[in-house]
């Protein structure tokens, strides 16, 4: 079954490469909901969340023969939404606390917090109420499974400010689902 959709995918591909819109609308069809809430998760504003899912649509189905099925077509997909998500917040300008290597340093292993079972609800309200920058890294961190140095390049920061932004990110996270 999976070959079968996999398959159906590359055909739609294939065949909006050349051109046929009713291919082009079931690829949208497919991805459209899945690429909002990516988006959504990063700009938190449901008309920037659109604007970006559409750009993303143009610009993939202008650049559709450079992809090559390296991934799939839903991360080739996805790449482009964050990207666009995050060029539109670079814009906003969206800054972040430089590491300055005064602070004690950051171990790569997770510290286990003491925190009861938490409803979904809460973390997704308290990711929400994070600043723009720490909700950005905990999306690229935590949901979209980027490491460190991958979000430095991502947004042009140092794999120690991903890092350092990730820690305060987090414990700001803990702080806010407590109080809710």
């Amino acid at each position: 079954m999976e070959t079968n959709i996999r398959f159906n995918h590359q055909d739609l591909v294939e065949k909006s490469k050349s051109g046929d819109s009713s291919s082009q609308y079931q690829l949208y069809s497919l991805y459209v909901n899945a690429m909002y809430n990516v988006s959504m998760r990063f700009l938190g504003t449901k008309e920037d969340a659109e604007d970006i899912v559409q750009d993303s649509f143009v610009e993939a189905f202008k650049k559709l023969e450079t992809f090559k099925y390296e991934s799939t077509f839903g991360a080739w997909l996805k790449r482009i939404v964050i990207n666009k998500s995050i060029n539109y917040l670079k814009a906003k300008r969206i800054k972040y606390t430089e590491f300055d290597g005064n602070e004690r340093d950051i171990d790569d292993e997770e510290p286990n917090y003491e925190v009861d079972t938490v409803e979904i609800e809460k973390v997704k309200k308290g990711i929400a109420l994070l600043s723009l920058g720490y909700r950005q890294i905990i999306n690229l961190y935590l949901l979209e499974g980027y490491d460190h140095v991958e979000i430095g390049e991502i947004l042009g920061i140092s794999t120690s400010t991903s890092k350092s932004q990730y820690h305060r990110a987090k414990k700001k996270l803990i702080q806010i689902i407590k109080e809710l």
